[in-house]
């Protein structure tokens, strides 16, 4: 099958990456975007339907408008997603990274370590953690990054065991370069495009189990503004006004969706860069010796 053209692979990063920085900046510029103070309110206009004069998306039981408290509640809803992405990888990577280039000893004793975390369904684990935490961003943070890391240090070691056999990284020992260098010098551009392709999948679903938690009361607490305690204060008024009440939801769904076609892209991306990574070359086999005739 024949490949697509380099025009339309660039496309089709270009276009959620942009969505993405778009996303980005309204979530960092919402005191200047955001039309109302997101904790004011009136309960003259509570509920009020989307499309209302001065309330595009409506406002929630306390009158409240709903488009600031959906602006505002991207900063802790996308820090909640992007935080613990980026915890994850970073000592993800290092495990991955220790256990594919240690001993023997190493590789099992962290393996089983991280397979123990990883044994547990990601949503109860997320749940362990922050019932054992104060409720705030910071549990959500932690409690994610606890779940996330394993899956990361998976991928770092199976893409450092591909590696380890390689000739260039022979040649960087036979030169007396120690573990540190091999790690941070010749493993670790290797492994970081592969991480940075798997984390960027990852965030989506952060953002979803950011929210879960917050909808469960673990998280983000009420009056703050975040997508799963928006969710969680709009839940009683889902028979009566389901428009209202399921705004939240969309854009938890939208966002999980973009960072996935982002993360996709990426895959395409490096898939289609892979050539120009260094592959691990087995040894040659040696020749047998010829016999002399005497």
């Amino acid at each position: 099958m024949a490949a697509r053209p380099r025009s339309r692979r660039d496309l089709g990063l270009l276009v959620p990456a942009v969505l993405v920085a778009l996303l980005l900046l309204l979530a960092l510029a919402a005191p200047l975007v955001a039309p109302y103070d997101p904790a004011a309110g009136r309960l003259a206009d509570r509920l009020l339907d989307p499309g209302s004069p001065g309330h595009p998306l409506g406002t929630d039981g306390q009158g409240r408008d709903l488009l600031s408290r959906l602006i505002w509640a991207g900063r802790a809803s996308l820090t909640g997603g992007l935080v613990p992405v980026t915890v994850a990888a970073v000592a993800g990577t290092l495990l991955g990274i220790t256990a594919g280039l240690g001993g023997r000893f190493t590789e099992q004793a962290l393996l089983r370590a991280l397979d123990v975390l990883y044994a547990f369904p990601g949503v109860l684990l997320a749940i362990a953690v922050a019932s054992l935490l104060t409720p705030g961003l910071g549990a959500t943070v932690l409690a994610l990054s606890v779940v996330l890391t394993p899956a990361v240090a998976r991928v770092a070691f199976t893409e450092t065991r591909r590696i380890r056999g390689s000739e260039y990284l022979e040649a960087a020992r036979v030169s007396g370069a120690g573990w540190g260098a091999l790690a941070l010098r010749q493993v670790a551009p290797v492994v970081a495009p592969v991480v940075l392709v798997y984390a960027s999948s990852l965030v989506g679903l952060a953002v979803v189990y950011a929210a879960g938690l917050s909808f469960l009361g673990l998280g983000v607490a009420p009056p703050a503004a975040e997508w799963g305690a928006m969710l969680d204060e709009l839940r009683p008024a889902l028979l009566t006004h389901p428009w209202v009440a399921v705004l939240p939801a969309l854009v938890i769904l939208a966002v999980s969706v973009l960072f996935n076609t982002l993360g996709e892209a990426l895959r395409t991306r490096v898939g289609d860069s892979a050539a120009h990574l260094p592959r691990a070359v087995p040894a040659a086999p040696r020749r047998p010796a010829k016999q002399v005739d005497r």
